[in-house]
């Protein structure tokens, strides 16, 4: 019977559409323009390599197999990785190539276990075992069957624990073990019913007990309670129930299979007509569908049938098909059938040059599908020793057919009544090929039955296998309760030690935010502090110095050049008054929540302009020259009331510092996306101290006010103002010594 082993498909594909090429164009397309390295990237590849598998370009496929696993891999995404094993294996597999797809499902199992995907770790252990089986590798098949059922035992999943049921039926049929097959085919039909009698699985199942009878040797009958009169009649029941489902859910390939199935059962008991028939109709089903795989297989034995009839004309012709199609899509197990079935036919019809170039064929490929050391030793003995039989065969006659063409030209050209001779020479070659044949037969029945010992002996150690298991049950039981106990003791210790270790942790970092906290409380307290006294000491004697001056004036007997000179010392301290009260409001303001600025893109050359003209005329008291390097049409991103703020503040402290005839520049450097504005002058300048008090990270406190070159006096907030302007405006602020003498503040904000 040609079912195949149930395999794991995850995912639903997309579907195929009318046009792959123009589907592929637009997912190359796609992944063009998309130019991160992220999980989109990550599925564009996967859809990409999945389109290649479909229109079976392995080459291409391989490749962006590779991309998207060296992408999973940078990304640490490894359930794409992951997958991208698992499909690749399922390609070679489909491709017969069975050592490329062993290797990439295990990768595959590697990543799912890293995970924790049980589900496609089991998935990918089920397909494991359906390779073995092909192989064939009946004790690895079994094994990596079984770690599927205790994966999907473990997740409650009973329908894909009955696919490994089905496989695991397959093996112990194909080892001729025809009654335990039957056990585990019950309990698969027994889970597949459940979901109704109308499905897949149970069609399957039922075409596999009706295989099972069939196959079934009197002996195994025997022990199935099963007369052998009743084989035929058990086997073409379960059959048609087979057919029955497969035509009510419409699964064409289910039912060309079954056709087949039932040929070869009508075959067997001599109703030709009958068995001809359903042949062509298991044809004429897989030659609408797109199976090009179960097509072959249909051509192939309906080609061997008329071989069996000496029908060597149309046997041929199927036989060549089916390879033909095998060929072109890599069907290695079809290939190896088609070569050996027209080697045959050939030997047949006496043409034992084309027998022995199919046979080699036939070998060639053989070697291609076992030749990974995946199979038994004696099975790869067996192989290359028919080999060698057929290779010294075929280059003997070869030999002895050259030379005969050699003679037959030299006789025909002098003596055409030779020919005789030559028939006679041309007998010899059929006896000798004959008696090498005859030999190989004697090789191949001396291989068949080391072949049965070995089965025989891997049934013997499968039974004390099984033996060894069910005393190991009870002592595994005892140590799983062992380990239950021991594991969950170590879980609560574990649990215990995790909640005390990140109570600490929890502890340590709240003394950490509470000290942070506690230091910008005692910063904030000082800077309260220098408020008040400034307030309380500085607010005081211009409001004093005012009201005299309105006493004066109300007794209206103060000379004109007094009341000038107090006139002037007013409107000193009034402008300093009214500087400080604009610091203090501009301080408090920014320490409100959900003050926040607004930035935009600002004209640096206009602003400064702005700011050097509203301070003009108390630099010309001075005599100072204030001069504006800044390019014209030079950005930067700031609120425009700060940064006016700021720069106000830094060139009065520079007019404040700088003695009488000295020198302010302004200036910028633009250093890629950010503007660096540098204010300098030639004053006196800051101490060394001052400087690195101004630099510190957690600078908050409010400097001691210092005199002016001419006596001005300062509130001390300036400095402070400015820097957490610029902090608000995502900028930078420090100070620096000017080279020249003097003082210089850099500014760097985002263009």
């Amino acid at each position: 019977m040609l079912f195949f082993p149930f395999l794991f498909l995850a995912m639903a594909s997309f579907g195929q559409g009318s046009a792959p090429q123009k589907k592929l164009d637009s997912l190359l397309s796609l992944n063009q323009r998309n130019l991160k390295s992220d999980s989109t990237k990550i599925k564009i590849l996967t859809e990409v390599f999945r389109q290649y598998m479909r229109m079976k370009n392995v080459d291409k496929a391989e490749e962006y197999v590779d991309k998207t696993i060296q992408l999973a891999h940078e990304k640490n995404l490894k359930k794409f990785s992951a997958m991208a094993y698992y499909r690749r294996g399922l390609m070679y597999h489909g491709r017969s190539d069975y050592q490329k797809a062993e290797e990439n499902y295990y990768k595959a199992v590697a990543e799912f276990s890293s995970i924790g995907n049980l589900d496609m770790l089991a998935g990918t252990y089920l397909n494991l075992g359906a390779l073995y089986g092909s192989i064939p590798d009946y004790v690895k098949s079994l094994d990596v069957n079984q770690k599927a059922i205790a994966i999907y035992e473990k997740m409650g999943n009973e329908a894909d624990m009955a696919s490994c049921y089905t496989n695991i039926s397959t093996i112990y049929q194909r080892l001729g073990n025809q009654s335990q097959a039957l056990v585990y085919m019950n309990m698969a039909l027994k889970v597949f019913a459940k979901e109704g009698e109308n499905t897949r699985g149970v069609a399957v199942v039922y075409g596999l007990i009706g295989d099972n009878y069939f196959e079934a040797s009197d002996r195994e009958l025997s022990e199935m309670n099963v007369m052998p009169s009743q084989k035929i009649k058990l086997a073409l029941t379960y059959y048609n129930k087979s057919l029955k489902v497969s035509e009510a859910i419409g699964d064409i390939g289910l039912m060309a299979s079954l056709k087949r199935d039932l040929a070869n059962l009508y075959s067997s008991i001599g109703q030709n007509e009958v068995a001809l028939k359903l042949y062509q109709k298991s044809v004429e089903l897989n030659k609408s569908g797109e199976d090009k795989e179960a097509y072959a297989a249909s051509l192939y034995a309906l080609g061997n049938f008329y071989q069996k009839e000496n029908d060597f004309e149309n046997a041929i012709a199927l036989l060549s098909n089916s390879l033909k199609i095998a060929e072109e899509n890599h069907l290695l197990d079809i290939e190896k059938q088609a070569t050996l079935g027209l080697s045959t036919v050939y030997e047949k019809q006496k043409d034992y040059n084309r027998s022995l170039t199919y046979y080699r064929q036939y070998i060639a490929v053989r070697d291609k599908i076992f030749d990974q050391e995946k199979e038994k030793e004696i099975t790869r003995r067996q192989m290359q020793l028919d080999f060698g039989i057929k290779e010294r065969d075929y280059l003997l006659k070869q030999k002895l057919t050259e030379a005969e063409l050699k003679r037959q030209q030299q006789e025909l050209a002098l003596k055409r009544q030779q020919l005789a001779l030559s028939d006679k020479e041309k007998a010899l070659d059929l006896l000798t090929f004959q008696k090498a044949k005859a030999d190989l037969d004697i090789q191949r029945l001396a291989q068949d039955s080391k072949f049965t010992n070995a089965k025989f002996e891997a049934q013997l150690a499968a039974g004390l296998k099984d033996k060894q298991i069910s005393k190991q049950v009870q002592q595994i039981k005892f140590d799983e309760r062992i380990k239950l106990f021991l594991t969950i003791a170590a879980t609560l210790i574990l649990i215990t030690a995790v909640v005390t270790f990140f109570n600490q942790r929890k502890t340590i970092r709240l003394n950490k935010i509470i000290n942070t906290q506690k230091r910008e409380l005692e910063q904030l307290s000082k800077v309260k502090d220098r408020i008040f006294s400034v307030v309380s000491h500085d607010m005081r004697t211009p409001v004093n110095s005012l009201i005299s001056f309105m006493q004066l004036l109300e007794g209206g007997n103060i000379e004109q050049e007094k009341l000038n000179r107090y006139a002037a010392s007013l409107k000193n301290n009034l402008t300093y008054t009214s500087t400080m009260m604009e610091n203090l409001l501009n301080w408090a303001a920014s320490q409100m929540q959900g003050f926040n600025p607004y930035l935009e893109s600002l004209d640096v050359h206009d602003l400064i302009n702005e700011v050097i003209l509203s301070l003009h005329a108390y630099a010309d008291e001075k005599g100072l020259t204030i001069r504006n390097l800044v390019s014209a049409r030079t950005y930067c991103k700031a609120d425009s009331n700060m940064f006016a703020l700021v720069v106000r503040n830094m060139i009065s402290n520079a007019v404040k510092f700088t003695p009488n005839g000295g020198t302010i520049t302004v200036s910028t450097i633009s250093n890629g996306n950010d503007l660096e504005i540098k204010i300098s002058d030639t004053g006196i300048g800051l101490t060394p101290l001052q400087v690195e008090h101004f630099n510190k990270p957690g600078y908050l406190g409010v400097g001691v006010s210092t005199l002016g070159t001419n006596k001005e006096k300062g509130t001390g907030l300036g400095l402070l103002l400015c820097r957490t302007f610029i902090n608000l405006m995502d900028g930078k602020i420090s100070a620096a010594l000017n080279p020249a003498g003097g003082s210089c503040f850099k500014i760097i904000l985002k263009k």
